[in-house]
């Protein structure tokens, strides 16, 4: 199968240099994706993680974007985003882990989880933890990021083709996709005004650990179904969209979702 790999480092203008980011579920998969290739362009990046058990890949991804020597930096922000408290938190942190910058330029909520589940089955428990971190996570992330969100600020939500497609067993994730989408929209309504772009990005199947909890025939689907080479998405592919979004570039496009997919799903 076909990879994408990022291209050489002398082919990357930094373009975003001097750009403060926070990419939300860098440890790893796509987030980690798009933090290294936001600091590839210039951009300080503030990554955040949930479990002492991903603080490895966090140190491994902050020792690979130091040694990339274009004056881009990176920290590490633990905090499960399920707490109402922690989006101010990590925002706090942001601004003093890079030498007391006020602003914030970029904003990717990118973390999320899955639920595998038949509708009969789905508990409160299974909503709330689901929708708490996919959904009212990036609310309030983003709410928190406002006041220090500086023109022309760039918010970048990474949804899913499940918001669009009905998956067996998968009701509460794609729902919760589904209404990040609307809350893209919304805030893209309220927030032009100011010189704020929002966007969606909704990834296809990508190659990363989460996709061992999606059933293997919806996968292979997808891979049959992808008029670009039928094969899975690679990291890369999503975080040269996500990058792009995040640049002066993109500045005239606002409130779209972009399905990032091989053209399986076609908007």
């Amino acid at each position: 199968m076909a990879s994408i790999n990022p291209l050489p480092d002398h082919h990357v203008s930094l373009n975003l240099n001097g750009k403060v980011a926070i990419v939300t579920g860098a440890s790893r998969g796509i987030g980690a994706g798009i933090a290294f290739e936001l600091a590839r362009r210039g951009a300080k990046v503030a990554g955040t993680y949930t479990s002492q058990g991903s603080e490895a890949a966090m140190e491994a991804l902050i020792e690979k974007i130091d040694g990339l020597g274009n004056g881009s930096r990176a920290i590490k922000i633990k905090g499960d985003l399920r707490d109402p408290s922690v989006p101010k938190q990590i925002v706090e942190q942001t601004l003093r882990g890079f030498g007391g910058t006020d602003a914030v330029d970029i904003l990717v909520n990118n973390a999320g989880a899955e639920l595998v589940k038949p509708l009969r089955e789905i508990t409160v428990d299974d909503f709330a933890s689901i929708y708490d971190l996919n959904v009212r996570g990036p609310l309030l992330l983003t709410q928190a990021v406002l006041p220090r969100l500086r023109r022309p600020g760039r918010i970048i939500n990474i949804g899913s083709v499940g918001a669009r497609y009905g998956f067996r067993d998968l009701s509460v994730y794609c729902s919760s996709k589904a209404a990040l989408e609307g809350l893209t929209r919304c805030w893209a309504a309220e927030l032009g005004a100011a010189g704020h772009t929002v966007n969606a990005v909704n990834s296809g199947p990508v190659r990363t650990q989460l996709l061992e909890n999606i059933p293997r025939e919806y996968i292979e689907m997808q891979k049959a179904q992808t008029p670009v080479e039928n094969r899975i998405g690679t990291v890369d592919d999503v975080a040269q969209v996500v990058a792009w979004l995040a640049s002066e570039e993109s500045r005239w496009i606002s409130g779209q979702v972009i399905s990032a997919s091989g053209g399986w799903a076609m908007y």
